[in-house]
């Protein structure tokens, strides 16, 4: 009996372990300069998130996340609540014309870049 009941939770912890998968992935981001890095990077700081780098040059983000708890398009969304188009998710207006004058990507390149 004892080794009935080892099978099974030695199964299920396997079966918890294997729901934890780790994943990186990369999406496109726009932005112009370290301002926008810097929001970018702060907007993905979600829960699942382990981290998230944007490439001011080729405008990628690239993310570590645990797929357990948050999923890509979560992470995207996150972004585009602060402004930045991510991936297929168009960022928000409202945050948008919130964002400096150099951050508006849409409008004019930054020359502003530090």
């Amino acid at each position: 009996m004892k080794n009935i009941f080892l099978v099974i939770g030695l199964l299920i912890s396997v079966y918890s372990y294997s729901q934890n998968t780790i994943k990186t992935e990369t999406f496109a981001v726009k932005g112009n300069c370290d301002m926008c890095q810097t929001r970018i990077e702060n907007a993905a700081d979600i829960k699942g998130v382990k981290i998230c780098k944007w490439d001011i040059d080729k405008k990628v983000a690239t993310v570590t996340y645990n797929t357990s708890k948050t999923t890509l398009e979560q992470i995207q969304k996150a972004i585009a609540a602060k402004g930045y188009d991510a991936g297929d998710i168009k960022g928000d207006d409202a945050a948008y014309k919130k964002l400096p004058n150099c951050c508006q990507y849409k409008d004019h390149a930054c020359t502003d870049k530090k």
